[in-house]
């Protein structure tokens, strides 16, 4: 019977999603008009949570929109060019503005500055992995936590060397950089201090198969708690590599996060951001394989750690490892149909908890 539910399952999710491309942080494709874009991704879940204590399943099926995003991106004469996209999905939180900006792209690719709402450039799986080129369904629980406020207000300043050779390299862009000065509260959030965060992320590009990444973020906003005059701080730093090699990727990402008087849980992906008073530091990292096979599957394993409280005494359990089996495939340029299996390994393996899942997500870019 379970096996019954899971073949419906996959059936029902492609049937719902192939009526259903369009590029996140994508530029404008010509110097006149107006190009719409967006992605629509329909998504089921399966829950295993095992039995009450009457023997009867607490297993639960859902099916619902992850991301509908519309947008509209162009140029405006030669030196500048315009984004912006909203998120329509009621899952979390739509309708809702998440990128707005204006660039200046006189100098590009050596400098370009944006001035608006926009991702923020921190690490790999943020930094330089829109949600519709994601490889696995979800992103990685130290990539929610510390990576975010996924989106926030200011100025960035990008670029990179372009074809320049450095060092003998033929590579574009052997080094890349992005400078940003942000509000610090995240998603449509007013800015409520004098005080601004900056984030930097800087990539090295000496080979053709490889790119390596650091990412360093910091700070201050008024205290939240009563009684307490010094400013809470955030800082995080994070390094990251891929390795592309013929039909194989290897990626890998590390983070760290240390947050004194407050910090912040969630806020990714058009997630709400809450904050706790309190201080504290974690950090996590994750590693994924994929392999793209002449029949345009892609097969990919991804394993990661996140912990919640370094500081916390050993044996609590906190420590999240979590395993994802699954594959992609592509029918066309436009259309990507992914499937994984979240192994959630408890931290102690004499207790095994059900609370795998399997999801299964239908994406058309338009």
């Amino acid at each position: 019977m379970k096996y019954f539910k899971i073949i419906m399952l996959v059936v029902v999710t492609i049937m719902s999603g192939s009526l259903l491309y369009g590029q996140e942080c994508m530029e404008g494709a010509s110097d006149e008009g107006v190009n719409i874009i967006g992605f629509v991704q329909t998504q089921s879940e399966y829950n295993f949570l095992g039995e009450d204590l009457r023997g009867e399943s607490l297993n639960e099926l859902d099916f619902y929109f992850n991301r509908v995003r519309i947008g509209v991106t162009g140029n405006a004469g030669y030196d500048f060019s315009y984004y912006a996209m909203t998120e329509m999905s009621p899952t979390i939180g739509g309708p809702m503005i998440l990128d707005a900006f204006v660039s200046y792209n006189r100098f590009a690719p050596y400098a370009k500055a944006s001035f608006g709402q926009f991702r923020t450039p921190f690490g790999l799986e943020v930094g330089s992995t829109g949600c519709h080129k994601l490889h696995t369904i979800n992103r990685t629980h130290v990539v929610s936590n510390l990576a975010a406020p996924f989106r926030d207000f200011g100025l960035m300043i990008s670029g990179g060397t372009g074809d320049i050779s450095i060092l003998g390299s033929k590579t574009t862009n052997f080094l890349g950089y992005k400078l940003a000065l942000l509000n610090g509260t995240g998603l449509n959030t007013p800015d409520d201090n004098r005080k601004k965060d900056f984030l930097a992320r800087v990539t090295l590009h000496p080979l053709d198969f490889i790119t390596v990444g650091a990412s360093y973020r910091t700070g201050e906003h008024p205290p939240l708690a009563d009684g307490v005059f010094i400013d809470d701080k955030r800082t995080r730093f994070g390094i990251d590599v891929e390795l592309k090699y013929a039909d194989f990727i290897v990626q890998g990402e590390f983070i760290d996060g240390s947050d004194d008087g407050s910090y912040t849980i969630g806020g990714g992906c058009g997630d709400p951001l809450q904050t706790v008073i309190g201080s504290i530091n974690r950090k996590g990292f994750f590693g994924q394989v994929l392999y793209m096979t002449p029949w345009n599957l892609q097969p990919v394993v991804k394993f990661e750690q996140y912990d919640p409280n370094t500081s916390e005494v050993e044996g609590l359990n906190d420590q999240i490892n979590e395993i994802t089996y699954g594959f992609n495939y592509f029918f066309n340029e436009w259309t990507r149909l992914q499937v994984n299996y979240l192994y959630r390994a408890e931290e102690n393996a004499r207790v095994e908890v059900p609370n795998d899942a399997l999801l299964i997500q239908m994406q058309i870019v338009f």
